[in-house]
């Protein structure tokens, strides 16, 4: 088949679809590369660990873990507790590698995604000269090669070696029945092979999503009998007999996911209580089975809640590692994760307005915050320090419930089909409202807290948009500015100097005025403040470039405010209609707007100039 794919691309994707690990080598070959490099014989917790740091500690941006950072965000705290307070000190040798990983927080939070991106990384990884992993060929859980020798043998091994191995692992049973029996005690007998993880192949990874607990069967965590064979064999206890096609059993050497953890019916907590704490399992008619790897489930708060009140559950949870994964609550990185997840379903036709993700993400983000009796403790103060970067000291249940990013996707996808070519703050905004009241199962409080947040998020917006404006008012005004300049110097001149006609001073006198109001001259040091601003302009410049900046701004206001006063009434004059044209074209050429939002977005400015 012809293809246009560089070859490079086209080994890679080779190398990922192949069903089978190739590149056997004998036993002794195995030693002699572990003792090249000791990494190939690490345990799960330090390969998944290096693989996480060999990503470095920092992205361009400053965030944490960009194995992580680069597809979540906004969970900079989440992500670290999750390196340094689980895998670093786990891939030391520390007993934190004993725990039960449990990430818990929201929907939609991220916890899911996390587990995923360890999965598909450990994948990769492992097809890597890096993250190279060898196993003993046609075992059934790809065990570590180094297993097979005696363990004071292994002990000896490891200590020259310098390997944090699992010492006093056994082997599986089904290994352990081709060493007495096929190979009569000879380890020479044993080939070794590559071990590329995959869940897919059923390598490494493993996944269990509980069911119904009456009809959960633990043979789904640790394997069953092979009925068909037991006739050939002749008794259930051997090994040939038996399927380790558990997710126990696959997930050796790497990791498991348990979905829903704390749904888990008991037996099959107590399976892991002993997996984390010992390192084997039980099942059948065998011996304690070995297993080396990571055990990371996820839950929502309220399961774990419940799960927690429960004393008959105080063991299990001195032996989990506990992470909370709360919703984001920076509006910028929320922003980021909208745009993500809308890369590959937007139109290219279609404008997508960045205030209206901006808008989205706001009310998003106020969802989440709980107001406090405290000053600066209300959503909005919250709000602003978080966009400033600053860490706030509220309550730890901030980000624990709220809108979530699936629901506000919902909406925008909605709010996308039904548009003909803009998606702006408003449609975002009034779409996420719409989903709230037409939600015949949402309860009212839900339903009066999302209005709640859209009146703040509209007040938010509509000083937005008049910041826009005015910037662009400013940038395509800068005649007129210059023009109104020079009239407060002849103003000032006409009071200081007292060098003009009767009938212009009232003229003069209210334009003085209405620029020292600004700059909150009281009326009655007036006369004091122009003639030090008449002694300063004479003796400085009288070009608007070197003024003070509190001057220059008094000057904008005044500017800005006359356009204000022209929109209020029933509708602009030519001159504020040719005004509008510019200001329309200069939002447009900043990237964020097209014509029809840019237009709308004035427009909204007049209703409110209006009201």
């Amino acid at each position: 088949m012809a293809t246009n794919e560089p070859l490079s691309m086209l080994d890679d994707s080779r190398l990922f679809i192949r069903s089978e690990p190739s590149g056997r080598i004998s036993l002794g070959e195995y030693l002699v590369e572990v003792k090249a490099r000791p990494s190939i014989a690490e345990t799960a917790h330090q390969r998944i660990c290096r693989m996480i740091l060999a990503e470095g500690l920092e992205d361009e941006s400053g965030h944490p873990y960009p194995f992580f950072s680069r597809s979540l965000f906004g969970i900079d705290d989440a992500i670290r507790r999750l390196v340094e307070d689980y895998f670093l000190p786990s891939a030391r040798g520390f007993d934190v590698r004993r725990r039960i990983l449990l990430l818990v927080g929201p929907v939609g939070g991220g916890k899911s995604t996390m587990v995923t991106l360890i999965k598909r990384g450990l994948e990769r990884f492992s097809r890597t000269s890096e993250g190279q992993a060898y196993a003993i060929s046609g075992c059934p859980m790809h065990e570590e090669p180094l297993n097979l020798w005696p363990l004071p043998v292994r002990r000896e091994l490891a200590k020259d070696l310098g390997l944090d191995l699992l010492t006093d692992a056994t082997l599986c049973p089904h290994c352990q029945w081709r060493l007495e029996h096929e190979y009569q005690g000879r380890l020479d007998g044993f080939e070794v092979e590559r071990l590329w993880f995959s869940e897919a192949h059923r390598r490494g990874v493993g996944t269990y999503a509980p069911s119904d607990p009456k009809s959960q069967d633990i043979s789904e965590l640790t394997g069953s009998i092979d009925f068909a064979e037991i006739g050939r064999v002749g008794t259930e206890s051997d090994p040939r007999a038996f399927r380790f096609d558990g997710e126990l059993n696959i997930a050796n050497r790497g990791l498991v996911e348990f979905q829903e953890m704390l749904k888990l019916d008991e037996r099959f907590l107590y399976h892991l209580l002993s997996l984390s704490q010992e390192g084997n399992f039980k099942t059948g008619r065998y011996q304690l089975i070995s297993a080396d790897e990571v055990i990371v489930g996820h839950t929502n708060e309220h399961e774990f809640r419940t799960f927690k009140k429960n004393p008959k559950n105080q063991a299990l949870l001195s032996r989990m590692l506990v992470v909370p994964v709360p919703y984001n609550l920076d509006v910028r990185q929320e922003v980021r994760i909208y745009q993500k997840l809308l890369r590959s379903h937007a139109q290219n036709e279609l404008h997508i307005s960045d205030k209206g993700l901006e808008m989205a993400a706001t009310m998003a983000v106020l969802s989440r915050f709980h107001d406090e009796p405290r000053q600066g403790g209300d959503r909005l103060s919250k709000l602003e320090r978080h966009r400033q970067g600053l860490h706030d000291d509220g309550p730890v249940t901030d980000g624990f419930d709220g809108l979530d990013p699936r629901y506000i996707m919902n909406r925008l996808a909605k709010a996308i089909v039904r548009a003909k070519d803009c998606v702006d703050a408003s449609d975002a905004i009034s779409a996420l409202v719409s989903g709230a009241s037409h939600d015949p199962f949402a309860d009212s409080q839900w339903r009066e807290g999302v209005e709640e947040c859209a009146s703040m998020a509209e007040d938010l917006l509509d000083a937005e948009i008049e910041a826009e404006v005015r910037r662009a008012f400013l940038a395509e005004g800068q005649d007129q500015l210059e023009s109104l300049f020079q009239n407060y110097c002849a103003a000032l001149a006409v009071s200081v100097c007292d060098v003009a006609r009767p009938e212009d001073r009232p003229g003069a006198e209210r334009l003085l005025r209405q620029i020292e109001t600004r700059l909150e001259v009281a009326d009655s040091q007036k006369h004091q403040f122009r003639e030090e601003m008449y002694t300063a302009l004479e003796h400085g410049s009288k070009h608007l470039a070197a003024v003070a900046p509190t001057l220059r701004r008094a000057l904008e206001a005044k500017l800005f405010d006359d356009l204000r006063d022209a929109l209020h009434f029933s509708g602009p004059d030519g001159k504020a209609l040719e005004w509008i044209e510019r200001a329309v074209e200069h939002m447009v050429a900043t990237g964020s707007y097209c014509p029809r939002c840019a237009t709308k977005a004035i427009r909204r400015l007049a209703a409110v100039f209006r009201a």
